[in-house]
């Protein structure tokens, strides 16, 4: 069965930490969130020892940032060129990723992640309004009155707007092959901020600033059902989740 799986989160330290963001605490949230379908879950934080476990499970999930790849700082990128080959293996094996919030602006070194999550946050160029309790709407909702059966994805089928006290994340370059789930609404534009990638099995949700967070029930719902898909529940239980 579906939930006769496991699960690794990749919590971000040294090489894909930062100052602004709580990965730990926000990957124990999304732990105990996983556990409650009935997967077993591990977290482990990004030493390039982790990667190797990729072997080992069929979900990743990627709760980590962008840090610092400065060699003195947490190794060259030499030495983290295997555990990329990792993540692309794993990939490449039709095996599921769930990237969160900062999952868009992680692995700069790793010239395929943008393919394998089907976008990217752009240094400079992508941005988000300050953290406040905000609306995020399901994509491809059905026109009231209009059949449309099948056109919208079972993670966001039924689901009803998220609210949730996260960031907005805008301006993302999102690959025109992925197929968009979630938007914001900022400064008049419908911003994509959680999609299903084309390059991988693979789904960006880029809520989870913090554990505030997960504090959300719609935004928990969201969460269980991108789970649940990736590990190949069947879609009715998907929607009912």
């Amino acid at each position: 069965m579906w939930y006769d799986k496991r699960v690794l989160v990749l919590a971000g330290r040294g090489r894909y930490e930062d100052p602004w963001h709580d990965h730990a605490a926000t990957s124990y949230a999304v732990a105990v969130e996983l556990e409650s379908l009935g997967v077993e879950v591990r977290i482990r934080s990004t030493f390039a020892a982790a990667f190797a476990l990729l072997d080992e499970v069929d979900l990743l999930v990627v709760n980590c940032g962008r840090g610092r790849t400065d060699p003195a700082f947490d190794g060259t990128d030499e030495q983290w060129r295997q555990a990329h080959a990792d993540v692309d293996r794993y990939a490449r094996s039709g095996r599921a990723i769930l990237g969160l919030h900062q999952a868009a602006n992680t692995f700069p070194d790793n010239p395929g992640w943008r393919s394998i999550l089907g976008g990217r946050w752009i240094p400079g160029h992508s941005m988000h309004p300050p953290q406040s309790v905000a609306t995020f709407t399901p994509a491809g909702v059905p026109l009231e009155g209009v059949d449309s059966a099948g056109a919208v994805h079972p993670v966001v089928d039924g689901l009803g707007p998220v609210v949730a006290d996260d960031e907005q994340y805008c301006e993302l370059d999102v690959a025109e092959t992925s197929q968009i789930l979630l938007t914001t609404h900022h400064d008049g534009v419908d911003q994509p901020v959680a999609w299903l990638s084309s390059g991988a099995r693979a789904i960006y949700d880029g809520l989870g600033h913090g554990v505030e967070s997960y504090a959300s029930d719609s935004r928990r719902r969201l969460l269980h059902r991108e789970a649940m898909w990736l590990l190949g529940a069947p879609d009715s239980e998907v929607r009912a989740a």
